[in-house]
């Protein structure tokens, strides 16, 4: 039985590796699946399919109408009584006796009918319909192209977020070990009788703030995880092994003055504000429509039986039907000026959303250029940090430096590596931001690289 035990736990502890090994996941992977598997695509797509069906709807009203009917009545009215009787076929000389014809017996009509309508003139207004359908979709098809570069700023900026999460760990970790060998160098030089206990207890104090900046950046790259699968629609423990490194994004010479013009083209809220534009004027004609006359034709037929089977007769009827409203107590003319209005709005929103655009496209430029400028300070700051922690520790070895002198260089060296990672995640995010402005982020963008 023991030995049994022992083989089943040896099974499972050959296959937990492969459960939860992490699968390499670039940055470009990463976006792909989001597009794939987070539930706003899937509701953008709905969104879509719903106007092609309202345009389906709209295009239905060049094509006739065709309607059936089944009906019973039963009545002893003598008006009832006589028509039905016409209708069905059934009337003979006996009806127009005077006591039958003022109180009749009571009777059933079942009536079937098949009524055929169709709109031969109305001004325009299937087609302006048809038109703001058009509209309407190319308006949801923009809303995806937005919800999609939305997904993949947010995918970049989650997976950016692991990234330097990881990578300030790792300077945490990197931190705690240069302090713990502080201590060491430290106790040595106390032996050695050139240092004192403040001295040792000092750097005592550094190494536990150094081990709870590791504790804190461990923490917060375990949300950092979780973030990246929520934004790629994927379980929050799924594991995975990042392969895009944290490094700055080379991008070609920007015009800032083109990506403006760019992105009053090519943004899905630019190209939104003009469709809506587009529509409020087909509802300002439509409801002008209102005023013109229209004419239709109605084809229908008829059969009336006293039994649902037997006993009955048939006809037809063939109308047109000319309807001009001429005087609706103002209510068109209301609708046609608060359709104008509407169309004031849409294109002082237009002018807004253009005027916001440009905005957004020279701040994220402003940004990009600053964080490129950024690196290259941190770089330089970096190096220095280094430098003058080599020069300060072996001052400090020889007695010529104060351990507050070694503390404060470490604590520099730290903070430059810090502001170097995040001079980096800024520009790759600020790059990502450009092209987002501009109405360009896709999953073949430069930045996912």
């Amino acid at each position: 039985m023991g030995a049994n035990r022992f083989a089943k736990l040896a099974l499972l502890a050959s296959l937990y590796p492969a459960l939860w090994a992490q699968s390499p996941l670039s940055l470009k992977e990463a976006v792909r699946v989001a597009l794939e598997k987070h539930p706003s695509v899937e509701a953008a797509g709905a969104s879509i399919r719903a106007a092609e069906s309202r345009l389906t709807q709209a295009r239905s009203g060049y094509l006739p109408k065709l309607n059936y009917a089944e009906s019973w009545q039963r009545s002893d009215n003598p008006v009832f009584v006589f028509s039905s009787l016409l209708t069905q076929h059934q009337f003979t000389e006996r009806n127009f006796a005077i006591g039958p014809l003022n109180r009749p017996d009571a009777m059933n009509n079942f009536q079937s009918q098949v009524v055929l309508d169709q709109t031969l003139w109305d001004a325009g207004l299937t087609r302006k319909q048809v038109r703001s359908a058009e509209l309407s979709r190319q308006m949801a098809g923009e809303d995806q192209r937005r919800v999609r570069m939305g997904l993949i700023a947010g995918v970049i900026r989650a997976y950016q977020a692991v990234v330097v999460s990881q990578e300030a760990l790792k300077v945490a970790q990197e931190a705690v070990r240069s302090a713990e060998a502080d201590l060491k160098r430290a106790e040595t030089v106390r032996s050695a009788g050139m240092a004192t206990d403040a001295d040792v207890l000092a750097i005592q104090v550094h190494l536990a703030a150094m081990r709870e900046q590791q504790i804190r950046r461990s923490y917060e790259l375990e949300t950092a995880r979780a973030a990246l699968n929520e934004a790629m629609g994927l379980p929050l423990d799924t594991p995975h092994e990042l392969t895009t490194p944290l490094a700055a994004v080379q991008l070609e010479d920007i015009d800032a003055a083109k990506e403006e013009e760019r992105a009053r083209a090519a943004r899905p809220e630019a190209r939104q504000v003009k469709l809506a534009a587009g529509m409020a004027d087909l509802a300002q004609q439509s409801a002008r429509v209102a005023l013109l006359p229209q004419v239709s034709f109605r084809l229908m037929f008829e059969a009336d039986r006293q039994r649902f089977i037997n006993r009955g007769g048939a006809n037809w009827l063939a109308a047109a039907t000319l309807r001009w409203n001429l005087f609706n107590g103002f209510a068109d003319k209301a609708r046609i000026e608060e359709a104008g209005q509407a169309l004031v709005r849409a294109r002082a929103e237009q002018r807004r959303i253009e005027s916001a655009v440009s905005l957004q496209v020279r701040q994220a430029y402003h940004e990009w250029k600053a964080a490129q400028e950024r690196i290259q300070t941190a770089e330089a700051a970096v190096a220095q940090a280094e430098e003058n922690l080599r020069i300060v520790r072996n001052r400090y070895e020889s007695g010529l430096n104060t351990v507050t002198d070694l503390l404060r260089s470490e604590t520099a060296l730290l903070e430059a590596r810090l502001r170097r990672l995040m001079a980096v995640h800024d520009q790759r995010l600020a790059a990502a931001a450009l092209e987002l402005a501009a109405g360009t982020l896709s999953p073949d963008s430069v930045v996912l690289n």
